[in-house]
């Protein structure tokens, strides 16, 4: 018997521990499900909120655009680990693997990434074509309800700020394939000009293309910078000599055409056509004064052939003391000018462009690059999430990011942001200076400002404070959002409205073809290889070689759009 009840309890020590396992397993599958659906719960918030974090990192691959000088970024950081990735990661739960990395041949790198049809599950484009080339080939994501469900109220705001068809050069059939950049109002251009230079030779400040004139004219001459005979510069000037779209960017002549109510490459309503800028006749009165200029030499001899960086190493060498750019010049040359040379005094002008000392500009392109998405990515909705978080919660819900703050006053540029864009208010610029003279002038409270705002007004602060130990970022800070600003606030300006920034079916044919032929033409003009009756011959040619056929569907587009 006891031999029987020792079997016995054996057999029910095994049935309880079978039994107790049992129950050990179970709980492990109950609780292996409520963290699954926990996690499930959590990710889809990701997905379709414009904060929720991801349960789990999402890394995604990423076409990077980057700068000059390692976009400014501090040692040690890169555009894979820098403040903008770090925040991201610890908001979002996201991290970028960069597939390339590019800086002046960005936009060629994309051309060939386009070809092979191998698109990183992120990207940004430079040109519209090259967002309906990825349409076409159906290489990127539909992203409307991304961005109907995950942008943030405030983005919403932002992109309504440019109005009702913002998003329509980018939808197709409904659909939402690419988020635009934003561009906010810079208005016009103005004249940076070397005042030491102009002090030591005694000269009045310009007011008008006259004065500027003069000016150069006499920094040739007396070489104020001491660089020796023939080597100082006359005005730096871009081959394409004004902006498209009503974007002028540095070293280019729109003010000078504005002098003559030419506006050329811009798409412009007169007795309620719409017709091109550059085959109206009072391009060719522009054309004819910039070859005098060119032979004068006040104009760069050289132009032709130099780059971008040449032209930078120009103002930075003191070779050349006067070029044309918008309020955000001391970022980008002048700032590195000024390191090179804390002497070197340079100051912006507005330039009038009529006789009653007005200054008239287009109005500009409201986008420029574009955000698109591989089809079939699995996170679509990380580009919109990622935008909220730079461009509205960084901004105006976090006060205590100092790495970013950090960031801001030492000029980092946009493009150490893994997305290289910019998404603001139309009026971003007016709005900024408004905050900044008010909280100056002790009419708003510091605490008030938004982060990028109270950085600016921090080196604001800090350069009126040092005065001539101030740091050349503070006195970037100061020079082009305070000094520069204050001339556009106090400047009469006119903006001349630009109606058409799309593509018509014809212009995916010649336009290319057309565009070669304008700036050839010009470019031989300015420089006296052509006469200035070319001009002429070139408007025919324009007109048929597909311009009239072009002008007459662009006026349908543009009629088309005002009856919706």
């Amino acid at each position: 018997m006891k031999k029987k009840r020792c079997v016995l309890s054996i057999a029910m020590c095994v049935l309880l521990c079978t039994s107790v396992m049992g129950c050990e397993k179970t709980g492990t599958i109950e609780e292996s499900s409520e963290r699954q659906s926990i996690v499930e719960n959590t990710l889809e918030e990701a997905r379709t909120t414009p904060y929720g974090k991801y349960p789990e990192c999402i890394t995604y691959t990423l076409g990077k655009m980057t700068g000059s000088n390692n976009s400014n970024m501090p040692k040690g950081d890169t555009y894979e680990n820098n403040a903008y990735t770090r925040y991201l990661k610890e908001m979002l739960n996201v991290a970028n693997k960069d597939v390339f990395e590019a800086y002046e041949d960005y936009d060629d790198v994309v051309s060939m990434t386009i070809a092979t049809k191998e698109i990183p599950d992120i990207m940004v484009v430079s040109t519209l074509e090259d967002v309906q080339k990825l349409v076409r080939a159906g290489l990127v994501e539909d992203l409307t309800d991304s961005y109907n469900n995950c942008a943030s109220e405030r983005i919403k705001d932002i992109y309504a700020s440019y109005g009702e068809s913002f998003f329509d050069n980018v939808t197709f059939d409904g659909k939402i394939m690419a988020i635009p950049e934003t561009n906010i109002d810079d208005g016009p251009t103005m004249l940076w000009l070397r005042k030491d230079w102009i002090d030591k030779l005694g000269l009045e400040e310009p007011k008008t293309m006259s004065d500027v004139e003069n000016i150069v004219a006499e920094f040739i001459e007396k070489d104020p910078g001491n660089n020796g005979e023939g080597e100082t510069v006359g005005l730096v000037c871009d081959t394409n000599l004004v902006g498209e779209s009503g974007y002028s960017y540095e070293y280019q002549l729109d003010i000078l055409f504005a002098c003559y109510g030419a506006y050329p490459r811009q798409w412009l309503v007169e007795d309620g056509e719409v017709s091109y800028g550059s085959v109206k006749p009072e391009v060719k009165e522009a054309l004819a004064k910039l070859q005098q200029l060119y032979t004068d030499e006040i104009l760069d001899r050289q132009f032709l052939v130099r780059t971008n960086t040449n032209m930078i190493e120009l103002v930075e060498d003191g070779k050349c003391g006067a070029f044309f750019g918008p309020w955000w010049a001391p970022n980008n040359p002048l700032m590195s000018a000024i390191s090179k040379n804390p002497k070197a005094d340079w100051q912006p002008y507005m330039i009038s462009t009529g006789e009653d000392g007005s200054v008239s500009y287009c109005m500009q392109k409201p986008s420029y690059k574009y955000v698109v998405v591989r089809k079939g990515y699995e996170y679509p909705e990380v580009a919109i999430k990622i935008i909220n978080v730079m461009y509205d919660y960084l901004r105006y819900e976090d006060k205590t990011a100092s790495e970013i703050s950090k960031y801001y006053q030492m000029n980092v540029d946009v493009t150490a942001r893994p997305i290289s864009i910019n998404v603001d208010y139309q009026d971003a610029l007016t709005r900024c200076y408004n905050d900044l003279v008010k909280v100056m002038a002790g009419d708003m409270q510091e605490s008030e400002l938004e982060l990028l705002e109270a950085s600016y007004y921090n080196s604001c602060k800090s350069y009126l404070e040092s005065g001539n130990q101030a740091s050349v970022e503070d006195w970037a800070a100061y020079t082009s959002r305070i000094t520069a600003c204050k001339l556009l606030d106090e400047t009469d300006i006119h903006q001349v409205p630009s109606v058409y920034f799309g593509e018509t079916p014809t212009m995916k044919e010649k336009w290319w073809k057309l565009k070669e032929l304008e700036k050839d033409t010009f470019l031989q003009i300015v420089t006296g290889v052509a006469p200035i009756d070319k001009f002429d011959s070139f408007v025919k040619q324009w007109e048929e070689e597909g311009g009239t056929k072009i002008t007459k569907e662009v006026n349908r587009a543009v009629k088309e759009q005002i009856s919706k």
